[in-house]
């Protein structure tokens, strides 16, 4: 049967948005409640929505009753204090599974190549069912910073690089694509994640704001680029080695048991 899925992402994986264009006070996601959890880099989530209502950011299918990643249960302590950002996540009436403000540290080109992730949204999500995607909404002005994606990856001959102004708005298929953000700033990085079922709601918001499928890439030195591939290259070809020599310790300390 499949999954239902949004049109507008089947091309490259992701849409832009029209930009955000109204003030938000940075007390929304200064004041709430933030919990150390690491993805992507030097990270900490402050959830609005998790499985059950608590403050944490575990996968809905590490929970009994193991689930997918829908039905996400607003916790009232976060969301009176980010009354703006809790209405975004909700405005397109899609069935919302985790939500939460991520703060990313500082880092580098290279930093975020390495970091290149895919996500496991739709693990137990039944077939016939949406499709789960992720809204992006980025809070602080981060003017120097972008996020990247790709098709695989190793390979930077696909590679869609999103500027990060304060307002943007993506839509990604982050089960298909490949991604991280660079962040050049002095200060944190904030934006607002927040796991989407894809169906007709999800696709009148998309049309709404006028998602395109192509913008043109964020312009970084060409040098920056190749070094940063080199370094990935580099890191992971370190962890591979470090992984490899861990299983050749395990095995002989079971040998000898």
């Amino acid at each position: 049967m499949g999954y239902i899925k949004s049109a507008a992402l089947e091309e490259t994986g992701y849409v832009v948005l029209d930009r955000y264009n109204k003030e938000i006070d940075p007390k929304e996601w200064l004041d709430i409640e933030y919990v150390d959890w690491k993805s992507s880099g030097d990270t900490r989530f402050a959830p609005l929505a998790s499985a059950f209502g608590d403050i944490e950011c575990n996968g809905f299918w590490n929970h009994k009753p193991p689930r997918t990643d829908k039905d996400g249960v607003f916790i009232p302590s976060q969301t009176e204090k980010a009354p703006t950002l809790t209405a975004r996540a909700q405005e397109p009436g899609a069935n919302v599974g985790r939500c939460r403000v991520i703060e990313l540290q500082p880092n580098s080109y290279a930093d975020c190549l390495y970091n290149l992730h895919q996500d496991d949204n739709n693990r137990l999500n039944p077939d016939g069912t949406g499709w789960v995607v992720r809204g992006f909404f980025n809070l602080t002005d981060d003017t120097e910073s972008f996020f990247v994606l790709r098709e695989n990856r190793t390979d930077p001959s696909v590679e869609y690089r999103i500027a990060l102004p304060a307002g943007a708005q993506l839509i990604i298929d982050t089960q298909r694509l490949w991604h991280a953000a660079t962040h050049l700033g002095s200060d944190p990085r904030y934006c607002l994640i927040t796991s989407w079922e894809s169906g007709p709601e999800l696709d009148a918001y998309i049309e709404k704001y006028n998602g395109v499928k192509h913008v043109p890439n964020f312009e970084v030195d060409q040098e920056v680029l190749d070094a940063g591939q080199a370094e990935q290259t580099r890191r992971l070809a370190a962890r591979a080695a470090a992984l490899a020599a861990r299983g050749q310790a395990e095995k002989l300390v079971m040998s000898e048991a």
